[in-house]
């Protein structure tokens, strides 16, 4: 039996080979009590993207008897924004109308340090790619922080020296324990990262939820470490399962990489030719056996993202499953029943992004 703990690489990491053992190895907690209980849940929650947390409980708590608590997101302005971060931004804008307060950052500083980006790219990338993007998506102005990594929040001179004072309360041993090898500059994101998560405890926000994807495991735990030494209240996390890339279940979508995801940006033709072309099919070699052994929808790219993105109907998403599974609908029919679920919503997406420039100004004062 494997007892090695998995590494997990949050700048590079691309595959979680096993999500269960990974819980138990990094001591997550199981998610699927709660989403049943959240009502109006978005589809991510509802379909199992969401599988692992620390401490959602204080937030359950927040919600059913209505006290305040807030969210800490970040984005990475390196690249294009694609599904995999719409999955992140839909469960932000749920818990905003829960009455959660959101702090968002733009994390141009480690995109700087890790990426290689000047100030302005990444500036320019955090606004047109990422905000015009979640504002469309339905991210209100009410409850709601935004703020540059480098210029940091405009209200607390506090937060320049947390990550500075952060650094006193860690070793090199427990580092290279976390991260394994870790250059200084991501270390130094690392810690930067510690300040943006603790920063709404400076603002009087003691609970708070930072949904996370299974390769910011290290973060959320460092974050804690650190909080429960700096006498701050410890930040809650969710984890979701990465999002598959186009290519297949085991790989990632990345933002440099246009073969791997579909960006909200993408036009019908692009959508359809991503699709046709790079979504794996779980589908067999040949239609004969295809129609006696049928398909595999736990391993086909199109029918995993109608469950976890596109098909909020759970009796249609069934009679998908059975008649592709049953052989009765094929790989192509599949396919292009996701083809025209997704430009149906870009094509209303993309119409709300227009309207969203301008809305943008109100987002960033």
């Amino acid at each position: 039996m494997d007892t090695i703990k998995e590494i997990i690489d949050p700048w590079e990491f691309k595959e979680v080979k096993n999500y269960e053992k990974s819980m138990k190895d990094f001591g997550i907690s199981d998610f699927s009590k709660y989403t049943k209980k959240l009502k109006n849940a978005p589809i991510e929650i509802r379909r199992g993207l969401v599988i692992g947390h620390k401490d959602f409980n204080k937030i359950d708590e927040c919600i059913s008897k209505k006290k305040k608590f807030a969210i800490l997101t970040g984005l990475m302005p390196s690249g294009k924004f694609h599904f995999g971060h719409m999955s992140v931004i839909n469960q932000v804008i749920y818990y905003q109308k829960l009455g959660a307060k959101i702090f968002l950052l733009s994390a141009d500083i480690e995109a700087q340090l890790t990426r290689n980006l000047s100030t302005e790219e990444t500036k320019k990338i955090a606004i047109e790619e990422y905000l015009l993007n979640f504002i469309a998506l339905g991210l209100s102005k009410k409850n709601f922080e935004f703020y540059f990594q480098s210029e940091g929040p405009k209200r607390s001179k506090e937060y320049n020296n947390l990550s500075k004072l952060a650094s006193a309360k860690t070793t090199f041993n427990e580092v290279k324990n976390i991260y394994g090898d870790i250059s200084p500059e991501k270390l130094t994101s690392a810690l930067i990262q510690v300040a943006d998560i603790l920063y709404p405890q400076l603002e009087n926000y003691k609970i708070t939820l930072t949904p996370v994807g299974w390769d910011q495991i290290n973060h959320a735990s460092f974050s804690r470490d650190i909080a429960s030494r700096m006498n701050f209240f410890l930040p809650c996390f969710t984890f979701h399962k990465l999002l598959p890339g186009l290519q297949g279940i085991k790989t990632k979508m990345s933002s440099s990489d246009p073969s791997s995801h579909i960006a909200l940006t993408d036009s019908e033709k692009e959508v359809e030719n991503k699709i046709k072309k790079y979504a794996f099919s779980g589908g067999q070699p040949n239609l004969k056996e295809h129609k006696e052994k049928g398909g595999n929808t736990e391993t086909d790219i199109s029918f995993q993202y109608l469950k976890l993105l596109f098909e909020p109907d759970d009796k249609k998403l069934n009679k998908i499953k059975e008649d592709y599974e049953s052989g009765k609908l094929l790989t192509g029919e599949l396919k292009q029943i996701t083809i025209e679920k997704i430009n149906s919503f870009l094509k209303q997406h993309q119409e709300k992004r227009e309207k969203a420039k301008k809305e943008l100004d109100k987002f960033i004062q």
